[in-house]
């Protein structure tokens, strides 16, 4: 799988996102300046957490006309993988790839800890390594990831199958305790409706290797490499 991570200025967790294909799964990868354009050579693009223009409108709201996302739109639209992590999910909602929006935390405080999520929805590009209802340990670290979006689009995103996380507790329950930042419906990660564009606010790349704690964000890259090999 031929890779690119995106880097904005304010990108923090670009050079996570880029161990994880390079030196755990050995795939080619590159980083991919804002201001590029040219994404023809790729097969997948990561949108990468952070705090992308340091957050100083928005989350996501000024990263969204750099030059780089109108190619990752058109990227989007020919049908190749998109995955935005935390600031990267932010970015994917506020260019319209992805529906909803993103609010304040309900307890308005900074959050960087490891949650448990429940896989709902095997059958995309990402979660094919995984088994439905699964119940997976990864790390969240953000301020702005209370998930909103009105009851017409919830009722979509639920008939579709696009919900592919939500958070719960250690035996797969989405109880409003194991929902750490208030986001409806415990939506912990979405796709589009074509399933290729991925939104999540926890981080894959940092639960990747046995050293970091836990390996259970890994199989959503290997999931993806798996694809493109089959479908590329």
């Amino acid at each position: 799988m031929r890779a690119g991570v995106i880097v904005f200025p304010g990108s923090n967790c670009d050079t996570d996102c880029y161990n994880v294909l390079n030196d755990v799964f050995g795939q080619k990868v590159k980083y991919i300046w804002h201001q590029e354009r040219d994404l023809k050579s790729l097969d997948a693009v990561v949108l990468p957490g952070g705090f992308s223009y340091g957050d100083y409108l928005r989350t996501g709201a000024i990263a969204r006309f750099s030059p780089v996302m109108e190619s990752v739109v058109k990227f989007a639209g020919s049908g190749k993988l998109v995955i935005g992590i935390c600031n990267g999910f932010q970015i994917l909602l506020e260019a319209g790839l992805l529906p909803g929006a993103m609010l304040r935390n309900t307890g308005l405080h900074f959050i960087c800890k490891y949650v448990n999520l429940r896989v709902e929805n095997t059958k995309t590009p990402f979660t094919s390594s995984y088994k439905h209802g699964q119940v997976v340990r990864i790390p969240i670290a953000h301020n702005e990831g209370n998930y909103y979006a009105d009851e017409k689009t919830l009722d979509e995103l639920n008939k579709n199958k696009q919900i592919i996380f939500r958070y719960c507790d250690e035996k797969g329950r989405t109880t409003a305790e194991s929902n750490p930042n208030g986001s409806l419906e415990n939506i912990a990660g979405i796709v589009n409706e074509a399933g290729n564009v991925l939104g999540m606010m926890p981080h894959p790349e940092r639960s990747s290797e046995k050293i970091l704690g836990s390996e259970d964000g890994k199989q959503i890259f290997e999931s993806m490499i798996k694809w493109v090999k089959k479908n590329g």
